[in-house]
């Protein structure tokens, strides 16, 4: 069955090629590092963890996890990699000072595979929310490494996705040794797939367990310095969004953001920072880049779009409201788990599938704001503009609305050291 796969890959990647070539920046960055050519590395004897990260929510969520991994097995060397070049740079940022490598996730043939244990020889791979390589699994447990997926997730879209190869699935998640998930859903969702009951546990979610580190509130600090964001026109942030949001939440705001209110966008992807620059330079209002020279223009700018990489967490704290993009139209949403562990106010659209436990358990103490299901243009606008005015109006329901979310993210943590706690059985065991 991995050679049918193997075979659906190669023909999947000449399938894509052309769009690798005309996207050589977002696809082909690491290149030679994912067909299995990493630079030397040097283990000194002592035994290896391989966490994997997909790309920033991931790397973000690790956070808490490589510290504690660091403080509870110091005699193991750590290595992270990723998938993405916006992942790959967050965690070039932010775990350079205390992991021993940092590279692409290897294309998931036997030779780019292989070549990548043999230069890391991992004891131990971690795959972060369900990350299912197979060749990458098959051939690590080959090589003696034990595997286990942390803060995995399991949305059922993505499990009916799964569903087409489950034959596939189901064997190589026989080489999974543990599967340490967010909920009670994910692991029943993950047991449908073919994972042993015996070998699944619910730990939490990591995210939860987020907290800001000295970096962040410096960044948070050079931030509100260089923009104004002292309060004096309550800002309003709109974080990871994607088309046509960017448009919607500007058309909403068009009154308030001329005297009151202030605007920071956060595309979701890179990509799409120069098609978003765009949009607000014909949107009539007073914008700046993040990723300009300072200038004068930045401390009264009606909107700050924020095209850069892993400083959106340093962002919200200075907040008065925070929308959760991918929401608005049936992407499935964003995690709402950063900003409320600010303590702000949420609003998010009605598709948030993909976050759906975490929303409802929010929603359910009146931690977020959820908009209505809708598909007519006018009346998203109509919704969003009213919601902003309510809460821009009302300071005693935004802040009840953070320090319910606040209060929920502290209730809930736990989840890294319980993931260590299983974990410590695995590397035992070796």
């Amino acid at each position: 069955m991995l050679g049918l796969y193997s075979l659906l890959l190669t023909i999947a990647m000449l399938l894509m090629s052309p769009l690798l070539l005309l996207r050589r920046e977002k696809y082909a960055s690491g290149f030679r590092e994912r067909l299995g050519n990493y630079p030397k590395f040097k283990p000194d004897g002592e035994k290896v963890i391989w966490l994997h990260c997909v790309s920033v929510g991931e790397t973000n969520a690790a956070r808490p996890l490589v510290d504690e991994l660091i403080e509870k097995f110091p005699l193991h060397r750590i290595v992270i990699s990723t998938t993405t070049r916006t992942g790959q740079e967050l965690a070039r940022n932010i775990f350079r000072d205390n992991v021993d490598a940092i590279f692409y996730l290897p294309f998931d043939w036997k030779f780019s595979v292989r070549r990548a244990l043999r230069t890391f020889k991992p004891s131990l791979l971690l795959l972060m929310e369900t990350e299912i390589w197979p060749r990458l699994i098959v051939e690590a447990k080959r090589s003696g490494s034990k595997i286990a997926i942390v803060n995995g997730r399991l949305s059922q879209r993505s499990l009916n996705r799964y569903s087409f190869v489950r034959p596939i699935v189901s064997r190589v998640l026989r080489s999974v040794d543990m599967a340490l998930m967010q909920n009670a859903k994910d692991a029943e969702r993950m047991e449908a797939l073919g994972m042993d009951a015996g070998k699944t546990v619910v730990t939490g979610n990591l995210k939860f367990d987020l907290s800001s580190s000295s970096d962040e509130l410096e960044l948070t600090e050079r931030l509100k310095e260089r923009f104004k964001f002292d309060g004096s026109r309550p800002l309003i942030v709109a974080a990871s969004t994607h088309d046509p949001e960017e448009r919607w939440i500007v058309e909403s705001l068009k009154e308030k953001l001329t005297h009151h209110t202030r605007l920071l966008i956060a595309p979701r992807h890179p990509e799409r920072f120069q098609i978003v620059s765009d949009l607000l330079k014909n949107s009539g209002q007073r914008f700046v880049r993040r990723s300009e020279e300072p200038s004068d223009r930045d401390r009264s700018a009606d909107i700050v779009l924020l095209d850069s990489i892993g400083e959106l967490r340093a962002v919200f704290p200075l907040a008065e409201i925070v929308f959760v993009g991918g929401s608005l139209i049936p992407h499935g949403g964003q995690s709402i788990l950063e900003p409320a562990s600010a303590g702000v106010a949420i609003v998010t659209g009605y598709y948030t599938q993909n976050f759906n436990d975490a929303v409802q358990l929010f929603a359910s103490d009146d931690a977020l704001i959820q908009l209505p299901e809708s598909n007519d243009e006018n009346a998203i606008v109509a919704s969003l503009s009213a919601t902003f005015d309510e809460l821009l109006h009302d300071s005693r329901k935004r802040q009840d609305l953070g320090s319910m979310a606040s209060a929920l993210m502290k209730a809930n943590r736990g989840a890294t050291a319980k993931t260590v706690t299983e974990l410590k059985r695995l590397i035992d065991e070796k």
